[in-house]
Protein backbone atom coordinates (compact mmCIF):
# COMPACT_ATOMS: atom_id res chain seq x y z
CA UNK A 1 0.00 0.00 0.00
CA UNK A 2 1.21 3.30 -0.99
CA UNK A 3 1.75 6.09 1.61
CA UNK A 4 0.67 9.72 1.89
CA UNK A 5 1.61 12.71 4.34
CA UNK A 6 0.27 16.16 4.88
CA UNK A 7 0.68 18.46 6.92
CA UNK A 8 -1.49 21.59 7.81
CA UNK A 9 -0.34 24.57 10.19
CA UNK A 10 -2.37 25.55 13.35
CA UNK A 11 -2.48 29.07 12.31
CA UNK A 12 -5.89 29.97 12.75
CA UNK A 13 -9.11 28.65 11.59
CA UNK A 14 -9.67 26.11 9.03
CA UNK A 15 -11.83 27.57 5.34
CA UNK A 16 -14.54 25.39 3.44
CA UNK A 17 -11.66 26.35 0.79
CA UNK A 18 -9.14 23.81 3.24
CA UNK A 19 -11.99 21.53 3.80
CA UNK A 20 -12.99 20.91 -0.17
CA UNK A 21 -9.41 21.07 -1.57
CA UNK A 22 -7.59 18.99 1.59
CA UNK A 23 -10.13 17.70 4.35
CA UNK A 24 -12.44 16.37 2.41
CA UNK A 25 -10.17 14.65 -0.15
CA UNK A 26 -8.27 12.92 3.11
CA UNK A 27 -11.29 11.09 3.98
CA UNK A 28 -11.76 9.44 0.66
CA UNK A 29 -7.84 8.56 0.84
CA UNK A 30 -7.64 6.56 3.83
CA UNK A 31 -9.26 3.88 2.77
CA UNK A 32 -6.76 3.36 -0.25
CA UNK A 33 -3.29 4.33 1.19
CA UNK A 34 -1.27 4.33 4.44
CA UNK A 35 -2.05 8.27 5.65
CA UNK A 36 0.27 9.86 8.16
CA UNK A 37 -1.99 13.33 8.58
CA UNK A 38 0.22 16.51 10.74
CA UNK A 39 -0.59 19.31 12.32
CA UNK A 40 2.48 21.00 11.87
CA UNK A 41 3.10 23.10 14.75
CA UNK A 42 7.05 23.90 14.07
CA UNK A 43 6.47 25.53 11.07
CA UNK A 44 3.73 27.92 12.65
CA UNK A 45 6.84 29.38 15.20
CA UNK A 46 8.51 30.75 11.98
CA UNK A 47 6.67 33.81 12.30
CA UNK A 48 5.29 35.41 15.61
CA UNK A 49 2.60 33.23 17.78
CA UNK A 50 0.61 34.17 20.91
CA UNK A 51 1.70 30.56 23.08
CA UNK A 52 -1.88 30.41 24.30
CA UNK A 53 -4.14 30.95 21.16
CA UNK A 54 -1.50 28.15 19.30
CA UNK A 55 -2.06 25.94 21.65
CA UNK A 56 -5.81 25.93 21.05
CA UNK A 57 -5.71 25.86 17.48
CA UNK A 58 -2.90 22.92 17.55
CA UNK A 59 -5.99 21.03 19.68
CA UNK A 60 -8.82 23.04 17.66
CA UNK A 61 -7.07 21.58 14.18
CA UNK A 62 -6.43 18.14 15.63
CA UNK A 63 -10.46 17.99 16.37
CA UNK A 64 -11.32 18.66 13.08
CA UNK A 65 -9.46 16.64 11.11
CA UNK A 66 -11.18 13.58 13.51
CA UNK A 67 -14.53 15.53 12.78
CA UNK A 68 -14.83 15.81 8.99
CA UNK A 69 -14.35 11.65 8.84
CA UNK A 70 -11.03 10.78 9.61
CA UNK A 71 -10.43 7.56 11.47
CA UNK A 72 -7.93 7.05 13.91
CA UNK A 73 -8.24 3.23 13.04
CA UNK A 74 -6.96 4.02 9.54
CA UNK A 75 -4.94 6.92 9.53
CA UNK A 76 -2.23 8.07 11.60
CA UNK A 77 -2.71 11.36 13.15
CA UNK A 78 0.08 13.60 15.34
CA UNK A 79 1.58 16.83 16.40
CA UNK A 80 4.82 17.49 14.36
CA UNK A 81 6.39 18.73 17.96
CA UNK A 82 5.84 15.37 19.59
CA UNK A 83 7.66 13.79 17.08
CA UNK A 84 11.11 15.05 17.61
CA UNK A 85 12.46 12.84 14.27
CA UNK A 86 11.00 15.87 12.16
CA UNK A 87 13.37 18.74 13.86
CA UNK A 88 16.69 16.15 13.49
CA UNK A 89 15.96 15.75 10.14
CA UNK A 90 14.71 19.23 9.66
CA UNK A 91 18.64 20.05 9.89
CA UNK A 92 20.29 17.06 8.24
CA UNK A 93 18.37 18.73 5.32
CA UNK A 94 19.30 22.05 5.72
CA UNK A 95 22.81 20.93 5.79
CA UNK A 96 21.92 19.39 2.44
CA UNK A 97 20.00 22.18 1.07
CA UNK A 98 21.49 25.56 -0.80
CA UNK A 99 20.96 29.21 0.33
CA UNK A 100 20.18 29.86 -2.64
CA UNK A 101 17.35 28.06 -3.55
CA UNK A 102 15.73 28.74 -0.22
CA UNK A 103 15.60 32.05 -0.94
CA UNK A 104 14.09 31.38 -4.69
CA UNK A 105 11.07 30.42 -2.69
CA UNK A 106 8.33 32.41 -3.81
CA UNK A 107 6.17 32.09 0.01
CA UNK A 108 9.59 33.49 1.24
CA UNK A 109 9.96 36.13 -1.12
CA UNK A 110 6.10 37.14 -0.20
CA UNK A 111 6.25 36.40 3.80
CA UNK A 112 9.75 38.71 3.75
CA UNK A 113 8.84 41.17 1.14
CA UNK A 114 8.69 44.91 2.73
CA UNK A 115 9.82 43.61 6.21
CA UNK A 116 12.86 44.89 8.20
CA UNK A 117 13.73 41.55 9.49
CA UNK A 118 12.53 37.99 9.32
CA UNK A 119 13.16 35.07 11.54
CA UNK A 120 15.60 32.41 10.30
CA UNK A 121 12.89 29.96 10.06
CA UNK A 122 11.18 31.86 7.34
CA UNK A 123 13.98 30.96 5.06
CA UNK A 124 15.01 27.67 6.35
CA UNK A 125 11.27 25.63 6.90
CA UNK A 126 10.96 24.07 3.45
CA UNK A 127 14.04 21.43 4.26
CA UNK A 128 11.98 20.89 7.70
CA UNK A 129 8.74 20.47 5.42
CA UNK A 130 10.80 18.12 2.92
CA UNK A 131 11.76 15.98 6.84
CA UNK A 132 7.94 15.70 7.33
CA UNK A 133 7.37 14.06 4.01
CA UNK A 134 10.42 12.18 3.83
CA UNK A 135 10.51 10.58 7.19
CA UNK A 136 7.49 8.11 6.28
CA UNK A 137 8.79 6.87 2.65
CA UNK A 138 6.02 9.06 1.65
CA UNK A 139 5.00 8.04 -2.13
CA UNK A 140 2.15 11.04 -2.80
CA UNK A 141 1.97 14.32 -1.30
CA UNK A 142 -1.93 15.76 -2.05
CA UNK A 143 -0.99 19.81 -1.72
CA UNK A 144 -2.52 22.66 -3.71
CA UNK A 145 -1.08 24.17 -6.38
CA UNK A 146 0.95 26.61 -4.43
CA UNK A 147 2.79 24.18 -2.34
CA UNK A 148 4.27 22.84 -5.97
CA UNK A 149 7.57 24.57 -5.45
CA UNK A 150 8.32 23.17 -1.86
CA UNK A 151 7.69 19.81 -3.31
CA UNK A 152 9.65 20.16 -5.93
CA UNK A 153 12.55 20.66 -3.31
CA UNK A 154 11.26 18.38 -1.33
CA UNK A 155 12.37 15.78 -4.08
CA UNK A 156 15.35 17.51 -4.80
CA UNK A 157 16.84 17.42 -1.00
CA UNK A 158 16.10 13.57 -1.56
CA UNK A 159 17.59 12.68 -4.69
CA UNK A 160 20.68 14.69 -3.34
CA UNK A 161 20.78 13.40 -0.10
CA UNK A 162 20.35 9.70 -2.28
CA UNK A 163 23.12 10.51 -4.43
CA UNK A 164 26.13 12.17 -1.82
CA UNK A 165 24.91 9.79 1.18
CA UNK A 166 22.80 6.46 0.64
CA UNK A 167 20.20 5.66 -1.27
CA UNK A 168 17.39 5.93 1.64
CA UNK A 169 14.72 8.11 0.62
CA UNK A 170 11.76 7.28 -1.10
CA UNK A 171 11.14 10.37 -3.99
CA UNK A 172 7.62 11.32 -2.99
CA UNK A 173 4.86 12.44 -6.10
CA UNK A 174 2.63 15.63 -5.97
CA UNK A 175 -0.94 14.95 -5.77
CA UNK A 176 -3.00 17.79 -6.89
CA UNK A 177 -6.55 17.40 -6.75
CA UNK A 178 -8.56 17.64 -10.25
CA UNK A 179 -11.37 18.88 -8.66
CA UNK A 180 -11.77 21.60 -6.23
CA UNK A 181 -8.45 22.07 -5.66
CA UNK A 182 -8.52 25.88 -5.57
CA UNK A 183 -11.98 27.48 -4.02
CA UNK A 184 -11.73 31.15 -4.63
CA UNK A 185 -12.62 34.18 -2.56
CA UNK A 186 -15.94 35.16 -1.78
CA UNK A 187 -15.05 38.77 -1.86
CA UNK A 188 -12.37 39.10 -4.64
CA UNK A 189 -13.17 35.28 -6.40
CA UNK A 190 -9.95 36.19 -8.57
CA UNK A 191 -8.00 34.98 -5.68
CA UNK A 192 -7.83 31.65 -3.37
CA UNK A 193 -10.03 31.74 -0.30
CA UNK A 194 -7.77 32.41 2.68
CA UNK A 195 -8.26 32.75 6.28
CA UNK A 196 -5.84 35.61 6.66
CA UNK A 197 -7.71 37.57 4.41
CA UNK A 198 -8.92 40.71 6.31
CA UNK A 199 -12.84 41.07 4.87
CA UNK A 200 -13.64 38.36 7.02
CA UNK A 201 -17.13 38.12 4.03
CA UNK A 202 -14.15 36.96 2.06
CA UNK A 203 -13.85 33.49 3.61
CA UNK A 204 -15.92 30.81 5.49
CA UNK A 205 -14.58 28.74 8.45
CA UNK A 206 -15.87 25.39 9.64
CA UNK A 207 -16.89 26.79 12.70
CA UNK A 208 -19.05 29.65 11.11
CA UNK A 209 -22.35 29.72 12.22
CA UNK A 210 -25.24 28.80 9.94
CA UNK A 211 -26.85 32.55 9.91
CA UNK A 212 -23.38 33.38 9.42
CA UNK A 213 -22.88 31.26 6.64
CA UNK A 214 -25.80 32.40 4.82
CA UNK A 215 -24.91 36.07 5.24
CA UNK A 216 -21.05 35.32 3.68
CA UNK A 217 -22.81 33.21 0.93
CA UNK A 218 -25.82 36.01 0.07
CA UNK A 219 -23.08 38.78 0.15
CA UNK A 220 -20.86 37.26 -2.08
CA UNK A 221 -19.90 38.73 -5.01
CA UNK A 222 -21.34 37.65 -8.91
CA UNK A 223 -22.17 39.50 -11.64
CA UNK A 224 -24.92 41.67 -13.29
CA UNK A 225 -26.13 39.02 -16.14
CA UNK A 226 -28.46 36.96 -13.33
CA UNK A 227 -27.30 33.48 -15.81
CA UNK A 228 -26.23 31.02 -13.17
CA UNK A 229 -23.24 29.30 -15.47
CA UNK A 230 -19.78 28.11 -15.27
CA UNK A 231 -17.20 30.80 -17.00
CA UNK A 232 -14.20 30.78 -15.00
CA UNK A 233 -12.73 33.90 -16.99
CA UNK A 234 -16.09 35.90 -17.68
CA UNK A 235 -18.11 34.66 -14.70
CA UNK A 236 -15.45 33.89 -12.02
CA UNK A 237 -17.98 34.55 -8.74
CA UNK A 238 -20.58 32.29 -10.15
CA UNK A 239 -18.07 29.62 -11.08
CA UNK A 240 -16.67 29.54 -7.99
CA UNK A 241 -20.33 29.19 -6.06
CA UNK A 242 -21.41 26.47 -8.99
CA UNK A 243 -17.75 24.52 -7.65
CA UNK A 244 -18.77 24.47 -4.23
CA UNK A 245 -22.47 23.64 -4.57
CA UNK A 246 -21.29 20.77 -7.11
CA UNK A 247 -18.16 19.22 -4.86
CA UNK A 248 -20.56 19.21 -1.51
CA UNK A 249 -23.65 18.12 -3.22
CA UNK A 250 -22.47 15.93 -5.48
CA UNK A 251 -23.71 16.83 -8.22
CA UNK A 252 -22.26 17.90 -11.98
CA UNK A 253 -21.85 21.65 -12.76
CA UNK A 254 -24.22 20.47 -15.71
CA UNK A 255 -27.43 19.21 -13.44
CA UNK A 256 -27.06 22.16 -11.34
CA UNK A 257 -26.77 24.79 -14.42
CA UNK A 258 -29.91 23.26 -15.88
CA UNK A 259 -31.68 23.09 -12.29
CA UNK A 260 -31.34 27.02 -12.09
CA UNK A 261 -31.60 27.62 -15.90
CA UNK A 262 -34.30 31.12 -16.14
CA UNK A 263 -34.12 31.90 -12.39
CA UNK A 264 -31.84 34.54 -10.55
CA UNK A 265 -29.01 34.81 -8.51
CA UNK A 266 -31.32 34.60 -4.76
CA UNK A 267 -32.76 31.47 -5.16
CA UNK A 268 -28.95 29.91 -6.46
CA UNK A 269 -27.63 31.46 -3.66
CA UNK A 270 -29.80 30.15 -0.68
CA UNK A 271 -29.56 26.56 -2.38
CA UNK A 272 -25.95 26.92 -2.17
CA UNK A 273 -25.89 28.65 1.19
CA UNK A 274 -28.14 25.41 2.88
CA UNK A 275 -25.87 23.17 0.41
CA UNK A 276 -22.78 24.29 2.78
CA UNK A 277 -24.78 24.73 6.53
CA UNK A 278 -25.62 21.08 5.60
CA UNK A 279 -22.44 19.98 5.14
CA UNK A 280 -20.99 21.37 7.72
CA UNK A 281 -23.63 20.90 10.70
CA UNK A 282 -22.65 16.97 11.62
CA UNK A 283 -18.83 18.32 11.72
CA UNK A 284 -19.33 20.84 14.28
CA UNK A 285 -21.51 18.54 15.90
CA UNK A 286 -18.76 15.98 16.24
CA UNK A 287 -16.14 18.81 16.77
CA UNK A 288 -17.93 20.09 20.02
CA UNK A 289 -17.77 16.07 21.14
CA UNK A 290 -14.33 15.81 20.52
CA UNK A 291 -13.25 19.25 22.32
CA UNK A 292 -15.09 18.25 25.57
CA UNK A 293 -13.80 14.71 25.90
CA UNK A 294 -10.43 13.08 26.33
CA UNK A 295 -11.03 10.97 23.47
CA UNK A 296 -9.16 13.81 21.42
CA UNK A 297 -5.75 13.35 23.60
CA UNK A 298 -5.88 9.58 23.52
CA UNK A 299 -6.22 9.63 19.80
CA UNK A 300 -2.58 11.81 19.44
CA UNK A 301 -0.95 10.11 21.89
CA UNK A 302 -1.82 7.11 20.31
CA UNK A 303 -0.71 9.14 16.56
CA UNK A 304 2.46 10.22 18.24
CA UNK A 305 3.66 6.70 19.14
CA UNK A 306 3.11 5.33 15.76
CA UNK A 307 4.48 8.57 14.10
CA UNK A 308 7.44 8.33 16.17
CA UNK A 309 8.61 4.34 15.84
CA UNK A 310 8.64 5.36 12.09
CA UNK A 311 10.40 8.32 11.84
CA UNK A 312 12.72 7.34 14.57
CA UNK A 313 14.08 4.37 12.30
CA UNK A 314 14.69 6.79 9.74
CA UNK A 315 16.47 9.56 11.51
CA UNK A 316 18.59 6.45 12.32
CA UNK A 317 19.50 5.88 9.02
CA UNK A 318 20.08 9.68 7.87
CA UNK A 319 22.82 9.40 10.59
CA UNK A 320 24.69 6.48 9.91
CA UNK A 321 24.38 7.83 6.19
CA UNK A 322 26.14 10.70 6.78
CA UNK A 323 28.13 9.69 9.73
CA UNK A 324 26.54 11.59 13.09
CA UNK A 325 27.60 9.74 16.61
CA UNK A 326 27.57 5.70 16.90
CA UNK A 327 26.83 3.47 14.13
CA UNK A 328 23.46 1.79 15.29
CA UNK A 329 20.78 -0.65 13.96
Amino acid sequence: MKTIFSGIQPSGSVTLGNYIGALKQFVDLQNEYNCYFCIVDQHAITVAQDRLNLRKNIKSLAALYLAVGLDPEKVTLFIQSEVPAHAQAGWMLQCVAYIGELERMTQFKDKSQGKEAVSAGLLTYPPLMAADILLYNTDLVPVGEDQKQHLELTRDLAERFNKKYNDIFTIPEVRIPKVGARIMSLAEPTKKMSKSDANQKAFITLLDEPKQIEKKIKSAVTDSDGIVKYDKENKPGVSNLLSIYSILNNESIEQIEARYEGKGYGDFKNDVAEVVVNTLTPIQERYKQLMESDELDRILDQGAEKANAVANKMVRKMENAMGLGRKRK
